[in-house]
């Protein structure tokens, strides 16, 4: 599980920034809300992150997803740079380092992880656990001018020359120690453990605009995912849908498909074989079953609405959240989805899950006039300073003379009381008409 998550110097946050997912001393919805760790930690299963356009809510998800990159995707040349920017607005940052750490649990052992980057190399990696008090699993440091990786651990950490020896020599300087270790056969259970949380818990960012209907058909299509609990899933938001059929058509292979996916993308030279000795392309379509006066009628996946395949991607990831451990960064998460339809799917997870995670952004304010189904703990804001730097903060960090009852919350956060809104002018816009074309 996620503990807690900083930022510094990373688009557009300048100042260290901290998400956090431990609760406050509240009991307000304890048994949906918190999830109960190691240590005696009470930990959120939810962060919503609310701001103005501009004001850094995707940027907190996109250093999420660049610090889970750079462990799990790395580099196999030390020329490769890394695709994200400093902070820009400043005469400083753009020659400072940045800095992104993850406080976690895995196997129920509490583990801190910090790495500084700039666009070239890692210059500093750390690993940390807390068993009970904390201990260094590793430092590393990067000489910038011989380009070069050291790495020394822990007094409690056993290991020998050749395993030291063999994890630098796979930590390039624009590689992380841990994913230095991914490209190695060696065995060490703390850093297996800090990969594995990488890999298995922490799951890619979701964007409003990802394809969660290919990868959800995909997982159902290959048992990975069972079709009944989706479907029951999708029947509880009232979609009308009463079943699922995913049909398979092989067609003969379009002149010139071979040539485009040699040229364009990235395929293994035996999946290229195959296609070319098959001599045909398998399609996946997919139909929704509406039963309507007892009459079944089947709708392909292009005549749904963008709500119905919204959720129907969201259902398979309602799906993952409740079988398994995992936390999901989701992007304007009410996109495409009614309020209701949004608060349902909130709600279903704060049910069913156990120890998964969701942090999202989102836009949808319907949710912060109930407190019933509301900590004050799991809403976030964004806001930016004088500088365009973003701030982050806690509806929890305002005391009671600014928030004083459940309707006060909407209201304060609508006229701007607690910030994370946009800062609008008049509505008269002077247009030049001078070089317009008549």
């Amino acid at each position: 599980m996620i503990v807690n998550f900083s930022i510094e110097n990373f688009g557009s946050v300048k100042d260290k920034q901290e998400l956090s997912f431990e609760a406050d001393k509240s009991t307000q919805l304890e048994d949906y809300y918190i999830i109960h760790a190691v240590g005696g930690l009470r930990l959120l299963k939810l962060g919503l992150i609310y701001g103005a356009n501009a004001s850094g809510k995707t940027t907190i998800l996109k250093a999420l997803d660049f610090l889970r990159e750079i462990v799990l995707e790395p580099e196999d040349k030390k020329t490769e740079t890394f695709d994200f920017n400093p902070f820009l607005f400043d005469s400083i940052t753009p020659n400072k380092n940045s800095v992104l750490s993850m406080d976690f649990i895995q196997n129920n052992i509490r583990y801190f992880y910090e790495v500084e980057f700039n666009k070239k190399a890692i210059t500093r990696e750390e690993l940390y656990y807390f068993n009970p008090n904390r201990a260094n699993v590793f430092k590393r440091t990067t000489e910038i001018n011989k380009q070069f990786t050291q790495i020394t651990f822990g007094s409690k950490i056993k290991k020998d020359k050749a395993f030291e020896k063999t994890l630098v020599s796979n930590t390039l300087w624009n590689n992380t120690v841990l994913g230095g270790f991914l490209k190695t056969n060696i065995e060490l259970k703390e850093l297996k453990d800090a990969t594995d949380w990488f890999s298995d818990y922490l799951r890619p960012l979701i964007f409003s605009l990802t394809d969660l209907e290919s990868y959800v058909t995909s997982r159902i299509d290959k048992t990975e995912l069972r079709k009944e609990n989706i479907v029951n899933i999708l029947q509880k938001a009232d979609l009308n849908i009463s079943d699922i059929r995913i049909l398979e058509e092989e067609r003969n292979i379009p002149d010139g498909f071979i040539e485009f996916i040699e040229q364009q993308i990235s395929v293994p030279n035996e999946k290229i074989n195959e296609l070319k000795n098959k001599g045909k392309i398998t399609s996946v379509n997919l139909e929704f079953e509406h039963t309507v006066n007892n009459e079944k009628y089947y709708l392909s996946s292009e005549l749904e609405s963008q709500g119905t395949m919204r959720y129907y991607g969201f259902a398979g990831i309602l799906s993952i959240l409740i079988k398994n451990s995992v936390a999901f960064p989701i992007d304007e998460l009410e996109a495409s989805l009614h309020p209701d339809l949004f608060i349902h799917f909130l709600l279903s997870f704060l049910v069913n899950s156990k120890n998964s995670q969701i942090i999202a952004t989102t836009h949808n304010r319907e949710i912060l006039k109930n407190k019933d189904i509301f900590r004050n703990d799991a809403i976030w804001f964004t806001d930016k300073s004088k500088c365009c730097a973003t701030k982050l903060y806690s509806l929890s960090d305002f005391d009671s003379s600014v928030i004083r009852d459940t309707s006060n919350i909407y209201n304060a956060y609508k006229i701007g009381k607690l910030g994370g809104v946009p800062n609008l002018g008049d509505y008269y816009i002077d247009i030049e008409n001078n070089n317009e074309t008549k």
